[in-house]
């Protein structure tokens, strides 16, 4: 059976080039969708059998498109990553409709969408992963995260939905709730009083995202935290 496909949705300068890089480590085939193919063109070329696909996750229409081509120029996807997000902060009564509706298009439309698109090469397969970057705005909703929090709680609920259907097939749904600021260089802009240990680092995410598509069945997980031992929690 040929290598299967490790598709990474959302790829940026923090947790999905980290992702990127983890996944094509072993020189599996990695597909790096992103709605801005800029950045995830230029890594795929540092990457071996790594391509590149542009992919807004909010349109249902791009997410199938853009998996119609992983599976027309790469193969079966085995594994998935969905690290697509988008956050628009504020109160009730400072975020719009729009605001609230984009959040849940990318963070919970979007990975339903993919899923579907990637399932029946899975079951075909006889399994697969499947792991989603969560964050604890899923469990509370902020004052100042109402568009983002419900959007993050509706992808925790599908993604739970989809484990416990999915669990008895071989195919492996898990959930990474990140906890604390990611490394990146506006981040670092934001808070230069902080060291280094007080941000999440991306590397060490992928290698949890990593660890979760390869435990033994019978020990799966299917929520795992992700925050500096700093963090308070």
């Amino acid at each position: 059976m040929t290598r299967a496909v490790s598709a990474i949705v959302g790829i940026g300068l923090g947790n999905g080039a980290a992702l990127a890089r983890r996944f094509a480590a072993d020189g599996s085939p990695v597909a790096l969708l992103s709605r801005s193919p800029d950045f995830s063109s230029q890594l795929a070329r540092e990457l071996p059998s790594a391509r590149a696909y542009a992919c807004d996750a909010s349109q249902p229409e791009a997410v199938q498109a853009a998996f119609a081509q992983v599976a027309a120029q790469q193969g079966t996807v085995g594994t998935l990553i969905y690290n697509a997000g988008s956050g628009a902060w504020g109160s009730v009564e400072q975020v719009s409709g729009a605001d609230l509706e984009q959040c849940w298009r990318v963070n919970t439309l979007g990975l339903f969408t993919a899923m579907q698109a990637v399932l029946p090469g899975m079951k075909q397969r006889g399994g697969g992963a499947i792991v989603i970057i969560g964050a604890t705005a899923s469990r509370r909703g902020g004052a100042g995260a109402a568009a983002f929090a419900q959007a993050k709680a509706a992808q925790r609920a599908l993604a739970e939905s989809m484990a416990r259907q999915l669990w008895p097939q071989g195919i492996h749904v898990a959930l990474i709730i990140i906890d604390g600021i990611v490394d990146l260089p506006r981040t670092r802009e934001q808070r230069p009083d902080k060291p280094e240990s007080f941000f999440v680092q991306p590397a060490a995410v992928a290698e949890s995202a990593w660890w979760l598509t390869h435990q033994p069945r019978s020990a799966w997980s299917f929520e795992i935290e992700a925050r500096p031992f700093g963090e308070t929690w």
